[in-house]
């Protein structure tokens, strides 16, 4: 079995550190271009990094929520808190659907993973749980397949659109 195909968008190195559950700030903006933003309580990337899930707490991210629906542009951080290596990834048609059981996997391994994370930079992990803390029912489930990418990691190349990775041949 041949391993997924990357989309072009995003490097193997990169699709891996965004799905091993590092910081995720989520953000849109309204039809008259008003921002809107929140903190993912959890995220998933398929491993070709054709697909991305963001989860939001509905309660603290009605407005972002209420963006996405009505214009479906998404702006999507994804960021290591000890080294600072942050991606840019966007779309503008992403889908809303309210989490089901079946997530809850996948937002316990983010909160594992932001644990570590968080640790590293010195927080313990109560912290963590307290910024993540969520209730299922209330989760918002954010999908849409990147069509761009930026290096937003700090330094001389930040803003730059990622260079397209060549595809491997199946």
């Amino acid at each position: 079995m041949n391993p997924p195909t990357p989309s072009g968008l995003l490097s193997p190195e990169l699709i891996a550190m965004m799905d091993k559950g590092v910081s995720v700030i989520v953000s849109s903006c309204d039809l008259a271009m008003r921002p809107s933003i929140m903190r993912a309580v959890g995220s998933a990337v398929a491993p070709d990094g054709r697909s991305v899930t963001v989860y939001v707490s509905r309660p603290q991210s009605r407005q972002l929520v209420q963006d996405i629906a009505a214009t479906g542009r998404i702006a999507v951080v994804f960021s290591e808190p000890a080294s600072h290596r942050t991606v840019q990834v966007k779309a503008s048609s992403a889908r809303i659907r309210n989490a089901q059981a079946s997530d809850a996997p996948v937002l316990a391994r983010y909160l594992k993973s932001m644990e570590d994370e968080i640790r590293l930079v010195g927080f313990a992990p109560p912290f963590t749980r307290t910024m993540l803390t969520h209730q299922l029912e209330d989760v918002v489930a954010i999908s849409f397949e990147p069509s761009q990418a930026f290096d937003q990691t700090p330094g001389p190349k930040a803003g730059a659109a990622l260079p397209a990775t060549p595809r491997s041949a199946a």
